[in-house]
């Protein structure tokens, strides 16, 4: 599946550390917490609870869209913004892990964040 679902080596990602808890910060404002995370190689990615922000649903964000933890503040930072978040493929109702898992749904989601990415500045 790619790189999508790996942490940058200059995220500050440690391997198997929990964010679970962390707030997460969009690229325009928070937009709720890690509810869950999935550390398997070549699937990484956080559940975001979204609270009231987005009706209370959760929504699935690969570990590549990550670009800074925080330990101390407890910060997840995230490129993309609310409305990208807001408008990536709809997740299924996630009650069990292995609904996270499913290729098919993971693979709309990455090509999804992968068209996303933002050419750099030269």
């Amino acid at each position: 599946m790619g790189g999508v679902w790996t942490y940058a080596q200059d995220s500050g990602y440690e391997s198997r550390q929990s964010l679970v808890g962390f707030t997460v910060e969009a690229a325009d404002g928070a937009i709720g917490h890690v509810d869950r995370q999935q550390d398997q190689p070549g699937r990484q990615h956080l559940v975001v609870e979204t609270g009231g922000w987005v009706f209370g649903k959760s929504v699935l964000i690969p570990a590549s869209a990550v670009t800074s933890i925080d330990t101390e503040a407890r910060t997840v930072t995230v490129t993309s913004t609310r409305e990208e978040i807001k408008a990536a493929p709809p997740p299924p109702r996630f009650t069990t892990d292995s609904e996270t898992a499913d290729d098919e749904y993971l693979s709309a989601v990455g090509e999804y964040y992968v068209s996303l990415r933002r050419p750099l500045a030269t």
